[in-house]
């Protein structure tokens, strides 16, 4: 009930409403706040002459005017009225809950008499809603044309009653105790001693209805309900409710007054009907009060774990930076322990150079006083005889002296210099970083789809996610319930399968990647390829968008990767979920299990390559031999196409067989090691791979001729045919991988493609034998 008590106060005075009045825009006032915001206008000015004369301002023209009047005067606290040019300055008041109010014009004092003055215009009342700030013109009855809100006067006086109201026994003579129940029948709150004193369970009082104290005070306070009197008609009870004007009526109203020609209905049934949107209006906003409080309860809770993160983060940080510190200063000994050593290394060298230099300087000083002594001597004979000696030893004494004995062996200086600008660098970008596994992606059930034997899958991450991630991993199991493979590694979010096997169910799913780690799998998506797909302009409307297809990876067991666009197929499908898997499952009705439809890629061809008729008829501009590829790879089941001649000049050697996607596009079909192929001319054919020529064949083609391909991807051959009659034997054996039809041609040989054709009778008739 607390909550409610905004709904009661006056926007002006901020106390509960007294004597509410109901305003034309909705809102209430009490009547002496609305007889003080009352402003006095000239009546070429009011709302209703400004509606009448046509002009273009609204009601809601006066809010921008009141604005105008806040902002003038700065800071000052005073403000005008100025929607009205007659209107004087007056202080601006501001009531206890922020709405500004302007209170009644002082009036102005009486002109100078003047017998050419013309007379003052008519004025009229204008109120402005200090809520939606509406500017409301008042009539000639005033504030009384605004009804009272009797309602809204009721619930004041109930939530006053029970703000006040003790729940305390009646019948107690001294000092009331709290009351235990009430009586329904009897109207009166007991306490448990007074209850079972004067109110006993027995008798005529056992079938009286006891309550609890609250219950009871809730319909204590259900008072009569008081019947409203018309504001035109004052002595009239309100009887019928006007549709048009939203308002209750009297009898009187509907003979003589504004509401005669107007549509009314029953007051009682509109007062029910009007209840009962209310109610249903308030079960919406009572689900939404509800899930706002579980929202609350969950900010709360996030509070409560940002809180608990955040002291478990600081001491995280905390203890990483003090590991730097450690190791820094680790590295500090390490470092002074090699400064030391290089001073001791300085010292004892000097130190050697100082006994060094002191025993020879003794050594010397030595000779020196001896050979003065002997100088000194008178004996020629005698000092001739040690005089060579002397010299000698003196002058080797002074050559040992000469070769860098007084240059000293070690600075001063010490050689080391610390280099600390990396490390003051990587202090300084020491920053956060993102150190959170992705989480798993989820698949977009709405952008999966199949083709044939292709499928194109799309992924994205969670809405809330802000984990940076690196790329994805999608990986498919091999259609028989093995072990999953990857099949794409990168950053798109959308990738298109090739060449998977028909009529088989592949699982797949998808893991994103960072510096950190792998997240977790998606949920896994089980899709399921065609039996057999009908041509493109009877496939069922359900297109893949070709612009979203951004990545194509060929079979799941091959390393080729195609970066071209996908084949825009349609495929219908049904979508099924569980708690742990996807399913996707075609549901393409089977006409033949070996027929296939497709027609020539014009992404993977040369550029010399001329497409028409929807991309199954195709020729050349060049004189050389250039390769075309099929839309759709094999590696699993029988399949049969035909190309028939429709044109043939010069005696070209076109070549028909297939491919895989990375054959060499500007050389004949079985130049290289990529491709299995029939050449043929006007005379003969041959066989051809990797350059190898063989099984040189009579018969060859001309305009209007037909050849076919027959891939038998379960007996792993390739055999050929000219108009209906098998090309020399089995051509190729031992084939296995993913497959695409391929033909190579020049200007002088254009073909038209043939598929969902059924298996010629030669080879129907050969198996049977088999």
């Amino acid at each position: 009930m607390e909550e409610m008590e905004e709904e009661l106060k006056c926007p002006v005075c901020g106390s509960f409403y007294r004597e509410p009045i109901i305003l034309p825009c909705s809102h209430n006032l009490c009547q002496a706040c609305a007889r003080n915001i009352l402003v006095q206008t000239p009546e070429a000015e009011s709302p209703q002459s400004r509606r009448a004369s046509g002009s273009a301002a609204s009601d809601y023209d006066y809010l921008d005017l009141d604005k105008m009047s806040l902002y003038s005067e700065a800071d000052s606290g005073y403000g005008s009225y100025g929607g009205f040019a007659s209107a004087p300055t007056t202080p601006c008041q501001k009531s206890p809950n922020g709405v500004r109010v302007f209170p009644p014009a002082a009036p102005l004092p009486p002109p100078p008499p003047s017998a050419l003055a013309p007379p003052p215009p008519p004025r009229s009342a204008c109120l402005t809603c200090p809520q939606c700030h509406r500017s409301l013109g008042l009539d000639e009855r005033g504030l009384r044309g605004f009804p009272r809100n009797r309602l809204l006067e009721a619930v004041i006086d109930r939530y006053q009653q029970g703000r006040a109201a003790a729940l305390r026994c009646q019948l107690c003579e001294k000092a009331p105790k709290e009351a235990a129940v009430m009586c329904e029948q009897c109207d009166v709150f007991y306490c448990e001693p007074c209850r079972l004193r004067c109110h006993p369970p027995r008798g005529p009082l056992a079938k009286h209805r006891l309550v609890p104290p609250a219950q009871g005070r809730v319909s204590r306070r259900l008072s009569p309900r008081k019947i409203s009197t018309c504001t035109d008609h004052e002595l009239e009870n309100h009887s019928m409710y006007c549709v048009q004007c939203k308002s209750p009526v009297c009898y009187q109203c509907l003979e003589e007054g504004k509401h005669s020609s107007h549509e009314v209905k029953a007051l009682g049934a509109m007062w029910k009907l009007h209840k009962s949107q209310l109610s249903q209006a308030l079960n919406g906003l009572s689900d939404r009060a509800k899930e706002a409080k579980e929202f609350l309860v969950q900010l709360r809770n996030m509070v409560q774990q940002i809180q608990e993160n955040s002291v478990e983060f600081e001491a995280c940080l905390v203890a990483q930076c003090d590991a730097l510190i450690d190791a820094l200063n680790r590295r500090k000994a390490q470092l002074l322990s090699r400064v030391n050593k290089e001073h001791e290394h300085k010292l004892k060298v000097v130190r050697d150079q100082i006994s060094h230099c002191t025993v020879k300087l003794r050594q010397t000083t030595g000779l020196m006083e001896y050979c003065l002594e002997v100088i000194k001597e008178n004996d020629p004979s005698g000092f001739l005889q040690i005089s060579d000696a002397l010299i000698r030893r003196v002058h080797l004494t002074e050559d040992q002296w000469g070769k860098g004995t007084l240059t000293p062996r070690m600075t001063t200086d010490f050689d080391l210099n610390l280099d600390n600008a990396p490390l003051l660098q990587s202090i300084h970008q020491l920053d956060f970083v993102q150190m959170k596994v992705p989480a798993p992606p989820i698949l977009q059930l709405e952008e999966c789809c199949t083709h044939n034997n292709s499928a194109t899958l799309s992924w994205k991450q969670p809405p809330l996610s802000t984990v940076q991630v690196e790329g994805y991993i999608l990986e498919l199991d091999d259609g028989n319930g093995g072990q999953f493979r990857e099949v794409y590694v990168g950053k798109e979010t959308m990738c298109t399968v090739d060449g998977l096997h028909f009529n088989s169910t592949y699982s797949a799913r998808v893991k994103a990647f960072n510096k950190t780690g792998v997240s977790p799998y998606s949920k896994t998506l089980v899709l399921q390829t065609s039996e057999e797909t009908q041509p493109e302009e009877q496939t069922l409307p359900f297109p893949v968008p070709l612009e979203r297809l951004q990545l194509r990876r060929m079979s799941p067991f091959s390393s080729t990767l195609n970066l071209q666009p996908s084949f825009p197929g349609r495929s219908y499908f049904e979508l099924r979920s569980s708690a742990h898997q996807l399913s996707l499952h075609s549901s393409l009705q089977s006409l033949n299990s070996a027929v296939a439809w497709f027609s020539f890629d014009p992404s993977s061809a040369h550029a010399d390559i001329i497409f028409s008729n929807d991309n199954l008829t195709v020729t050349c501009n060049s004189y050389d031999d250039r390769v075309v590829l099929g839309k759709t790879g094999f590696s699993k089941g029988l399949h049969y196409w035909e190309l028939s001649i429709d044109r043939y000049d010069n005696h070209p050697d076109p070549a028909f067989g297939v491919a895989r996607i990375d054959v060499l596009k500007d050389a004949m079909l079985g130049k290289d090691d990529k491709a299995w192929a029939m050449y043929v001319d006007n005379n003969r054919s041959w066989f051809m791979h990797n350059n190898s020529h063989t099984n040189r064949t009579e018969g060859g083609i001309t305009k209007g001729a037909t050849v076919g391909v027959l891939l038998d991807l379960t007996r792993r051959t390739l055999t050929f045919s000219i108009n209906e009659d098998q090309q020399g034997p089995v051509a190729f054996e031992n084939l296995e991988g993913l497959f695409f039809p391929a033909v190579s041609l020049n200007r002088n040989v254009q073909v038209t493609l043939h598929t969902g054709l059924p298996v010629p009778e030669f080879y129907a008739s050969r198996s049977a034998m088999q």
